[in-house]
């Protein structure tokens, strides 16, 4: 007979389970990689170059004297170095990706298809626009989809991230009440407690000052506090809506009505727009500015340092001050409004060289149009209902944040069930890690003490939201059975044990050296 192993699978009857450590380095099909300046490819390269057919003597001092520093790999070595590199890394690929407040969602293929085609890969933003008629139709038409799916009249889309986007929204704001002379007095931001910290962070970019607003015990805007600190010196507020904490703001209304009231102006983070996408409309809440992240959202590949995109829709008070470029199609085609002379006017000026980021717009326009109206819909639908079954399903071993009613796309717990463990969050993360799972958002927001965010998003099925609920379940409860050393010692299996992050963060090495009397070195 078989046994039954920790994740429920059959183990053969005499398999050895403690491990001898690898000779190599290696573990199975885990391969014991160096650096690629590790190597000894030094003296070679992989391919053959031809001859250049000038000479370089334009230019001068700036002709190469030594060796160009860069290892030589064939094409075997270069493909097996970035597979195993990719081997040692989690991805969406792979499984899920439980980050919560971050969206981690399936990248369709048929978007990167889309994004391939030469009539938006190849094409240059100083070509004449005649030339790319097809490019800015693509953007006009998800100009005008973003703008149905949130109710506002305007939006610009060349902000490059959801940061950048708030920057866009806040310069708006701001161009808003010097054109109105009020920017003089108006110089403070209330942001709530469980905001990003991009939030607050973007309004003091600004130049305004911030002013914190109380979370109630329910993990929603404290409106008596809202409404004591509005007044003649409040330029806006910054609310995300779902909140960071998974939580519909149910006075969203209210909340609006005072501060229009006020005169001021209310900016929503839309980081969490996955969570009502086709069910809410932002501008029938009375939102005056909304980024969209569209790889939160519309699936665009998500972080890494590239090319990202977070369009800013705004209100009609706000719509004459969006930054240019805008589209507009009329009897001569699509053409770009870019001048101050034209009718950017009143536009507060550029956020970027060009007109944003084209891969991303293919993308997120492929990804509206595959799934059409009734799709964009079940996304957030979903999305709620797999977030509300991690819920259920982890609520009796593990403690909810905010127990009372259901949540929206993402799942909070707190440390409360870990106490008297001698456990921690990080513990239980590092631990997740050696049963193959990446672990979720940890001591975030930090209004809850310990705080375990998992966003499952709706590209999980119920199978693999069942073996990933099946692991955290077993993990609770060795917690709680007093298995302290499971914990305190992860990751055991990863490629790196645990690092000293402290250490990491304030003094990281971000540049290899060679080793003294290496090829390399010389």
């Amino acid at each position: 007979m078989s046994t039954m192993n920790t994740v429920g699978r059959p183990t053969a009857p005499n398999q050895v389970t403690s491990k001898p450590a690898t000779l190599t380095g290696g573990r199975g099909l885990l391969q014991n990689e160096a650096l690629i300046f590790e190597g000894e490819g030094w003296g070679k390269t992989g391919v053959d170059l031809p001859e250049p057919k000038g000479s370089a003597s334009d230019l001068g001092e700036l002709v190469r004297k030594d060796p160009i520093g860069l290892p030589g790999l064939s094409e075997p070595e270069a493909m097996r170095h970035y597979v195993r590199l990719s081997q040692k890394n989690h991805a969406i690929d792979l499984a899920i990706y439980p980050l919560g407040s971050c969206t981690m969602k399936h990248n369709p293929r048929l978007n990167e298809k889309m994004a391939r085609l030469p009539g938006f890969s190849d094409i240059h933003p100083l070509q004449p626009q005649s030339t790319v008629q097809g490019a800015l139709e693509l953007m006009d038409s998800l100009a005008h989809w973003l703008k149905t799916l949130t109710g506002m009249p305007a939006v610009a889309l060349s902000p490059k991230a959801g940061a950048h986007g708030e920057l866009c929204g806040l310069m708006a704001i701001r161009a808003a009440h010097e054109a109105s002379g009020q920017h003089e007095k108006r110089r403070k931001v209330l942001v709530p407690t469980s905001a990003h910290g991009t939030n607050p962070a973007t309004a003091a970019f600004v130049g305004y000052s911030v002013v914190e607003v109380a979370q109630t015990d329910d993990g929603r805007v404290d409106v008596a506090d809202l409404a004591a600190k509005l007044g003649d010196d409040v330029a806006a507020i910054m609310v995300t809506n779902p909140n960071t904490c998974g939580l519909f703001e149910r006075d969203i209304l209210e909340i609006s009505r005072l501060t229009h009231e006020a005169g001021a102006y209310f900016y929503c983070d839309g980081a969490n727009f996955n969570a009502i996408v086709g069910r809410v409309r932002p501008g029938d809440l009375g939102v005056d500015a909304m980024h969209i992240n569209l790889h939160k959202t519309f699936s665009t590949p998500h972080g890494g340092g590239g090319p990202g995109a977070g369009p800013v829709v705004l209100s009609e008070a706000l719509a004459p001050f969006a930054p240019a470029p805008w589209v507009v199609h009329d009897a001569d085609g699509y053409r770009l409004v870019e001048r101050e002379e034209d009718e950017a006017a009143q536009a507060f000026g550029r956020l970027c060289a060009f007109q944003g980021q084209m891969g991303m717009y293919v993308r997120a326009l492929s990804y509206m149009m595959s799934h059409g109206s009734d799709g964009l819909r079940q996304v957030a639908e979903d999305a709620v209902l797999n977030a509300n079954y991690i819920k259920a399903r982890l609520s009796d071993l593990m403690s909810p944040a905010f127990p009372e009613g259901p949540c929206m796309h993402e799942a909070l717990f707190d440390d409360e069930w870990l106490k008297g463990t001698d456990i921690t969050t990080l513990d239980f993360a590092k631990a997740m890690i050696d049963e193959g799972f990446h672990p979720m958002t940890m001591y975030f927001p930090l209004v809850v003490h310990g705080a375990m965010l998992i966003e499952p998003t709706e590209t999980e099925s119920k199978a693999e939201l069942d073996r990933f609920i099946e692991a955290m379940r077993l993990l609770a409860g060795a917690a709680k059975a007093g298995d302290v050393d499971r914990f305190k010692g992860a990751p055991f299996h990863a490629p790196l044990r645990r690092l000293d992050e402290t250490r990491a963060a304030r003094s990281p090495v971000l540049r290899w050296t060679a080793p003294e009397g290496s090829n390399q070195a010389a």
